[in-house]
């Protein structure tokens, strides 16, 4: 079952027109290097910064949904995680439109019930980012759009939320499109990898065909030699 049908996505000068399917049920994991357009993708998907182009999730368009049932629907978690809002960290995660049981069971499984009375301008950085995260995965949104998730997250906090994110998928039959810059967390928590350069999309498929491919060396400048990233020769 397609989850999300876009066509003739576009940013005037960020994002050339682009169609794209997702699967329900799946991870498809964003990469290509800094500028290439992943974040103009996922900004069209989101409806950010007036794109052309047409959006159905589940065949709804989410533009046009009311305020709940488009919290229903999609979640963007933008890259930034600067937060100036005096806000308890509750108060922020019930703003993604989740109810009270929803949200307080998003932040338990994020390990956030310590700084629920805190206001996020005054946490770390990684209390923010997975603050943010519990706000996007708590209506249990059909579509997921994250950039950068795992970014200012300690590493065992990176495995956590992949695995978390793969669970969520499954369980209650979400889609999710992940912005990543780590390759090898993109091949392995991956089931499909999208390589964006120079905003269009320059391969799509299984990671083992796009690690098998020119893509890498040809995009990014760099090969893996004896299990190591390093530049292409």
């Amino acid at each position: 079952m397609m989850r999300l049908e876009a066509t003739g996505l576009a940013l005037p000068g960020r994002l050339d027109e682009t169609g794209l399917t997702l699967a329900a049920g799946e991870m498809t994991c964003l990469i290509g290097p800094n500028g290439s357009g992943k974040t103009s993708l996922l900004h069209a998907l989101a409806g950010i910064g007036h794109p052309a182009g047409e959006v159905r999730i589940d065949g709804a368009d989410p533009r046009r949904a009311i305020a709940a049932r488009r919290a229903r629907l999609i979640a963007y978690l933008p890259a930034t995680r600067e937060l100036r809002w005096p806000l308890a960290a509750r108060d922020l995660v019930l703003l993604g439109g989740a109810d009270e049981g929803e949200a307080l069971a998003a932040m338990s499984d994020l390990d956030l019930e310590a700084v629920a009375d805190r206001r996020v301008d005054r946490l770390s950085t990684g209390e923010r980012s997975r603050v943010l995260i519990a706000r996007a995965l708590a209506p249990r949104p059909r579509l997921l759009l994250l950039d950068e998730p795992t970014a200012n997250l300690d590493p065992l906090w990176q495995i956590r939320l992949m695995d978390m994110l793969k669970l969520s998928l499954r369980e209650h039959d979400q889609t999710a499109l992940v912005a990543i810059h780590d390759l090898d967390a993109a091949a392995r928590f991956g089931d499909r990898l999208i390589v964006m350069d120079k905003g269009q999309i320059a391969a799509d498929g299984t990671p083992q065909a796009i690690f098998a491919g020119p893509w890498i060396a040809d995009i990014f400048g760099i090969e893996k030699r004896d299990g190591v990233w390093q530049p292409a020769a």
